[in-house]
């Protein structure tokens, strides 16, 4: 009973305060939407800026509604009895107690995945489209899912097959082993990504710009990163936003550009951009997120190793364990429901450490390049991506990984001047 109770005032308080800023983030975007901060006044349009300030306000509205539907299917799944309904039927199942569990686990991400649905639609074809960014069809759309499906399958199943044989079979120190095959995992994917995966989705195609090409290598060389090759992505087909990443692992490491960055950019300004996202790899923030990752993994994967065992975990989530026959996956699945739900109030952190790489990433960029260059470049990128140039620093503070646009192109002139 005191879990429960502790789950639902942890629960109330989030989805509180998800609102409250979600609100202040609509009212202030609105109170500031009929003037261009001066920052930005002699290169960015008033009706562009008052384009940006309604598309964060709508995103904003969906938010909130995904907020309390979120909440409210948690509540079914677990207090409400959703889970032990799911639980019971999938045990009178042929094929074993493993298969039964693996049914169980992908019977719960099909009804979430199924609730996250109407919402995904909505955004891609009605909020997306009427701003100008959508450019996806119904059935490019149904492709896409039907190979994430597939896709998450193939890799997901047995990820989850593996970690309850351990959970069944590697003794009370199952979440160590199981901690060893989750990294394993992402290591893989992260190799296979650039060469595998993301080409199920997209067309690359390598970069046609000889002269681009060259200053590009020429940037990777000075700063150390080993290329595997320049590409351009058929982003466009699915979106008008622009962008640009990295991607790869190892010796596999690849620059993939939007075609509808390369529209917008010129050279100097793309090179800019590279070099901030080359400021990442020289400061290690890549390779450093991936380890706390690994560590953060690690540590919940041990309170996962001890909740297990707690019966109050079952019984406050509204789970009544089985006396005959494993838990594992009504185990797993709460862990991975609930802990979100406990982890949230810490979102600010990570937040503040993500902006901090992102200044260390703008100075790298601009002893590399002309700091000049950098902020024509996100200017540009701001604008065309309609992001709000006056958010509310509270929402700002808490949810963003990058820095608000006007305190990072200040900083940036600061370095210029």
């Amino acid at each position: 009973m005191a879990f429960t109770l502790l789950f639902v005032a942890v629960l109330t308080v989030g989805v509180l305060v998800r609102l409250w800023l979600s609100s202040r983030q609509i009212r202030h975007v609105a109170q500031h939407r009929d003037a261009v901060p001066d920052v930005f006044a002699h290169r960015i349009s008033l009706r562009s800026h008052q384009r940006a300030a309604d598309y964060t306000v709508a995103r904003a509205r969906l938010g909130m509604i995904e907020t309390v539907v979120d909440a409210a299917v948690l509540i079914g799944l677990t207090l409400m009895g959703g889970l032990q309904w799911l639980s019971v039927a999938s045990a009178g199942l042929p094929g074993g107690a493993l298969v039964q569990q693996i049914v169980l686990v992908a019977a719960v991400v099909i009804v979430l995945g199924l609730v996250g649905l109407p919402f995904t639609l909505y955004r891609q074809f009605g909020l997306e489209a009427r701003f100008g960014f959508n450019r996806m069809t119904p059935r490019l759309f149904v492709a896409d899912m039907v190979k994430g499906i597939v896709v998450g399958a193939v890799l997901g199943l047995p990820l989850v097959a593996v970690i309850l044989w351990l959970m069944q079979s590697a003794g009370e120190l199952w979440w160590l082993w199981a901690w060893a095959v989750w990294a394993l995992f992402n290591l893989a994917v992260l190799w296979l990504f650039p060469t595998v995966i993301a080409p199920l989705f997209n067309k690359f195609t390598p970069l046609a710009d000889a002269d681009l090409a060259e200053r590009i290598g020429a940037l990777a060389r000075r700063c150390g990163f080993a290329l595997d090759g320049l590409f351009v992505m058929d982003g466009s087909k699915r979106s008008a936003h622009g962008n640009a990443y990295f991607t790869g692992f190892g010796k596999a490491k690849r620059i993939v550009f939007f075609d509808t960055l390369l529209s917008r950019l010129n050279g100097d300004e793309i090179e800019a951009v590279l070099a901030h996202e080359l400021g990442h790899f020289k400061h290690k923030h890549i390779v450093r997120r991936i380890v706390v990752s690994f560590a953060v993994s690690l540590g919940f994967l041990a309170l996962l190793g001890w909740l297990v065992q707690r019966p109050w975990f079952y019984t406050g989530l509204g789970v009544e364990p089985s006396l005959s026959g494993p838990n594992h996956a009504i185990a797993l699945i709460l862990f991975f429901l609930v802990m979100p739900v406990f982890t949230f109030l810490f979102t600010p952190f990570s937040s503040w450490f993500s902006r901090r790489d992102e200044f260390e990433a703008d100075r790298f960029a601009a002893s590399q390049t002309d700091p000049a260059r950098l902020v024509s470049a996100l200017v540009k990128l701001y604008d065309d991506n309609a992001a709000t140039l006056t958010p509310d620093p509270r929402h700002s503070a808490f949810y963003d990984s990058h820095p608000p646009a006007a305190i990072r192109i200040g900083r940036l002139a600061a370095i210029a001047s």
